[in-house]
Parts: C-alpha cells; sequence; structure tokens
C-alpha cells in the first residue's frame, strides 16, 4: 500500500485543520492507521490510532479531545481532524499503516508510511 499524507499549512492558534492520508495500491481496511508527528529536534510522538473497521480509536495524551481520527472506505482515506490548534503542535505529520499490531503508539510496528505533511501553528 501507498499512503500520501497532505493537508497541512500554515494556521494560527486556536485555528482548524484536516489532515488526509489518502491509500492505493489496497484498501486502507486492511490496517490500523496510525497518526504521529515530529517536530524539529524531537522524536516521532504518537498522534492517533483508528483500527481498522474503525471501531477503536486511541489518541495520544497531548489531543486532550481537539482531535479527531475517522476513515472513510469509500474513499480509501484516513483523516485526522486537528481543532484548537496551539504553537506545540507545529510538526511534521505522518499517516502510517499496520496490518497487526496491538502495540500502536511505537512507530517501528508501522510497516508502512507516507510522506510527511508540515502543520506550523503560530501565537
Amino acid at each position: 500500500v501507498q499512503l500520501q499524507a497532505s493537508g497541512g499549512g500554515l494556521v494560527q492558534a486556536g485555528d482548524s485543520l484536516r489532515l488526509s492520508c489518502i491509500a492505493s495500491g489496497e484498501n486502507l481496511t486492511n490496517y490500523h492507521m496510525g497518526w504521529f508527528r515530529q517536530a524539529p529536534g524531537k522524536e516521532r510522538e504518537f498522534v492517533a490510532r483508528i483500527s481498522r473497521t474503525g471501531a477503536a480509536i486511541y489518541y495520544g495524551e497531548f489531543v486532550k479531545g481537539r482531535f479527531t481520527a475517522a476513515g472513510d472506505d469509500a474513499k480509501n482515506t484516513a483523516y485526522l481532524q486537528m481543532n484548537s490548534l496551539k504553537p506545540e503542535d507545529t510538526a511534521v505529520y505522518y499517516c502510517a499503516g499496520v496490518r497487526h499490531s496491538n502495540y500502536y503508539t511505537r512507530a517501528t510496528v508501522y510497516e508502512y508510511w507516507g510522506r510527511g505533511t508540515q502543520v506550523t501553528v503560530s501565537s
């Protein structure tokens, strides 16, 4: 499967963005989809994961209800809706897929990665 993330940009604190992750070559329903982010000089950080069926969604502790992960099977696309953005959310955001794993916060378990999309939040 090939993954392509998009939707990043430059916004002000308090604004919203919706990131998309389009899959090609295979159905997205074959994968648990994760979202990660990486700020300069920092390790890649778990943001969210949505299970293959969409029944189980997990978020990083810092999200605190601001972000929502979702999937659209018909469009073979995963989404990350980000509201109430803060300057500390500035990072490159990645989507990733894994067929089987319970360790959804670990970047190393994900098999496929999309190219990142830059999110910059100004104060």
